[in-house]
């Protein structure tokens, strides 16, 4: 019986992904960076905050709409609160009213967030997917570069201050054994803050053009990772079916396999 294991597209094992939060003006030079090196990010937008200028300067609508080509926009809520400590009239305010606002700057449907000052609660995870939020990132890191048990409380590997280098150089000599996530998250407003631009600079470098990563934005993560495990596989695993609309792929004996959307595919 040949041995079907989950891949990345084209059979990649290593997936990068990038979490940056608020909308501030640094934000244009780390999606440069980020496009300079083939890196992809998700930054989460606070829609009622567009062009404030009273604590962290942030972007303008139309701003955004070039710096964010190419990345993810997702929520951040409208105004920033501690939501864990808001009536759930106001977090249902907060989030949907971020979307809605995103989604007629940006022209697509956004479903991702990360949580403003890192809060939550149990209630407002099981409240996300009546949403339409599929994923939501929490301040918490693992330091590990596994996919998460739950997309809602979803942990990041680091935060771009943990021994950023140090992560990246363990993450490409990780050996092809098994599927690998690295998720960095932070504002890019602390490399103002610090003056260490050069920091994200020279992990974007070194870890930016690698052909066995797979560059991706939360959603794709998310998107993919949902696609794979809705395969259906006939009871002796001679056929399998993608009801999904994208391409997935599997290692079919060690060897890359695509599954186009919508087919049934002869594997042996």
């Amino acid at each position: 019986m040949p041995k079907i294991l989950s891949c990345y597209p084209e059979g990649k094992l290593k997936a990068l992904t990038m979490s940056y939060d608020d909308g501030v003006l640094s934000d244009r030079r780390l999606a440069s960076i980020f496009n300079k090196n083939g890196i992809k990010g998700t930054f989460h937008i606070n829609s009622g905050m567009f062009g404030d200028t009273r604590y962290r300067a942030r972007l303008s609508e139309e701003e955004s709409l070039e710096v964010y080509q190419g990345h993810e926009v997702s929520v951040h809520t409208v105004t920033h609160p501690s939501i864990a400590r808001c009536p759930k009239e106001q977090v249902l305010y907060e989030i949907m009213d971020d979307r809605k606002n995103l989604e007629r700057l940006f022209g697509y449907p956004v479903r991702g967030m990360s949580y403003p000052n890192g809060s939550y609660s149990q209630e407002i995870i099981e409240m996300l997917p009546v949403f339409g939020i599929e994923y939501a990132r929490v301040v918490q890191t693992t330091g590990g570069y596994q996919l998460p048990e739950n997309f809602l409380e979803w942990k990041a590997t680091c935060h771009h201050n943990q021994n950023l280098m140090q992560h990246a150089e363990t993450f490409v000599s990780l050996p092809p054994k098994n599927i690998n996530l690295m998720y960095v998250w932070g504002h890019s407003y602390e490399f103002d803050d610090k003056d260490n631009w050069d920091v994200i600079e020279q992990f974007c470098d070194y870890i930016g053009g690698r052909e066995d990563i797979w560059y991706a934005t939360n959603i794709e993560i998310v998107d993919y990772v949902k696609a794979y495990k809705n395969l259906r596989f006939s009871a002796d695993q001679h056929l399998v079916f993608n009801p999904s609309a994208q391409s997935v792929w599997i290692l079919l004996d060690e060897q890359p396999v695509e599954i186009p959307g919508g087919r049934t595919l002869t594997l042996f």
